[in-house]
């Protein structure tokens, strides 16, 4: 679940923004003065959408102590101010987005959403990501590329491959080949295992995979 914070002076402003933004899942914190925010800053929330004009501290100073402490957590200032300057000074100074007053809260929600997907799940892409020069295998769709093409794989060819991605430098066995791809129940003989093999090197002719007679494979780190 996300966390977002919601820093607005306005309380009936603060209270309907929260409605929408909470019905949407999130876990939504208010804060109406920029002090209480800045003590809350510790705390790491996933987005910050932020009212320039506060009764205490600048909005500006608060974005700046925010990014000092988490530097790529997204931002989306929000001001009734003069649109242009603040939307430039804000851009400048690192915030993510910025809407005008008055708006719906409804684009304030669509905002959000495209802001949370984008920062959140291209990292998630990013992390799910293995390099095997000149091959990238990505673990939440199953898939390898190559320069941006996709090679069909099996779905044991792929188990293999990322079983020999994750164990990189390590030599595995027939035998804990076989139980990871195919499992512990399986019945039959461990050419099976290089078979497979063959046809991996035959569609990824890149890979450095090592035979080890009378044990194995190695795929050797780069």
């Amino acid at each position: 679940m996300f966390r977002i914070f919601l820093v607005e002076d306005e309380i009936n402003l603060s209270q309907i923004l929260t409605s929408y933004l909470a019905k949407e899942g999130w876990e939504v914190r208010s804060f109406t003065d920029g002090q209480s925010a800045l003590q809350a800053i510790k705390e790491h929330p996933h987005l910050w959408i932020l009212d320039i004009m506060l009764p205490d501290i600048d909005g500006y100073q608060l974005l700046r102590s925010i990014k000092e402490a988490s530097p790529d957590v997204p931002v989306i200032f929000i001001s009734a101010r003069d649109a242009d300057l603040d939307r430039i000074i804000g851009l400048e100074m690192g915030s993510d987005d910025y809407l005008a007053k008055p708006f719906l809260p409804r684009e304030l929600v669509i905002r959000t959403h495209r802001l949370l997907e984008r920062v959140y799940k291209s990292t998630e892409a990013k992390n799910s990501a293995i390099n095997l020069h000149p091959y990238i295998l990505d673990e939440n769709r199953r898939i390898v590329l190559k320069e941006d093409n996709n090679i069909e794989l099996t779905s044991k060819e792929y188990d293999l491959v990322l079983f020999f991605a994750k164990h990189r430098g390590q030599a595995l066995s027939r035998e804990q080949i076989i139980n990871h791809v195919w499992g512990e129940d399986y019945v039959g003989t461990d050419r099976s295992v290089d078979d497979l093999v063959r046809r991996l090197r035959r569609k990824m002719p890149d890979l450095r995979i090592e035979t080890i007679y009378g044990f194995g494979y190695r795929m050797t780190a780069k």
